[in-house]
């Protein structure tokens, strides 16, 4: 299986993931919470973008961006299993909220901070490709800021849901275009 591939595989579990956490897909979370499961495996599939792309100084710095936000979305994806594990026992939730909103080595790195790296680190990705598809790289610029913002200040499911897949369709044609551009250099060579 190509890294392409690989990336691809990531984009379309990440999406389900948001469909999921809007509620356009049904929830069921018992015994098996389906959103997180499908974001914390989506997450580990786009490391692979570190890869996909050429490498530059930029992409450098993508690349180590893009891994710490995927260690910090699996920090969070496994503290939103143990959550979802408590059922409908509301006092056990309300307790490790507390927990975590009091402990500023958890808060910030794996809740406020650290998940947005891994939308930063891809959109540092698509900026190598701003000056040949500027609308494809746009988009993953755009989607990027725009779930976070409807994450934080909407806190609206839905704009979370578009925006992951204007995001996520940003960086499948900057994919499809890489590989098409790979396959023109190769015939100019020969």
């Amino acid at each position: 299986m190509k890294t392409k591939h690989l990336c691809f595989i990531g984009l379309l579990f990440f999406v389900i993931s948001y469909l999921f956490f809007s509620h356009v897909l049904p929830n069921y979370q018992n015994p098996i919470d389906f959103g997180h499961w499908f974001n914390l495996i989506g997450a580990c599939f786009l490391l692979s973008f570190n890869d996909v792309f050429f490498k530059n100084r930029l992409n450098s710095i993508a690349s180590v961006v893009t891994t710490l936000g995927v260690i910090a979305h699996i920090g969070l994806c496994t503290i939103d299993l143990i959550m979802s594990s408590f059922g409908n026992n509301e006092f056990a939730k309300e307790e490790l909220s507390k927990h975590i909103s009091n402990t500023p080595a958890i808060l910030y790195p794996f809740i406020i901070i650290g998940p947005s790296l891994l939308f930063i680190g891809l959109a540092i990705h698509a900026l190598n490709f701003f000056k040949k598809n500027t609308l494809s790289s746009l988009m993953v610029v755009v989607g990027s800021l725009a779930i976070g913002f409807s994450f934080f200040v909407l806190k609206n499911g839905i704009c979370m849901l578009l925006s992951c897949v204007v995001f996520a369709l940003g960086l499948g044609l900057l994919l499809c275009k890489n590989e098409r551009r790979k396959v023109t250099d190769k015939q100019n060579e020969f």
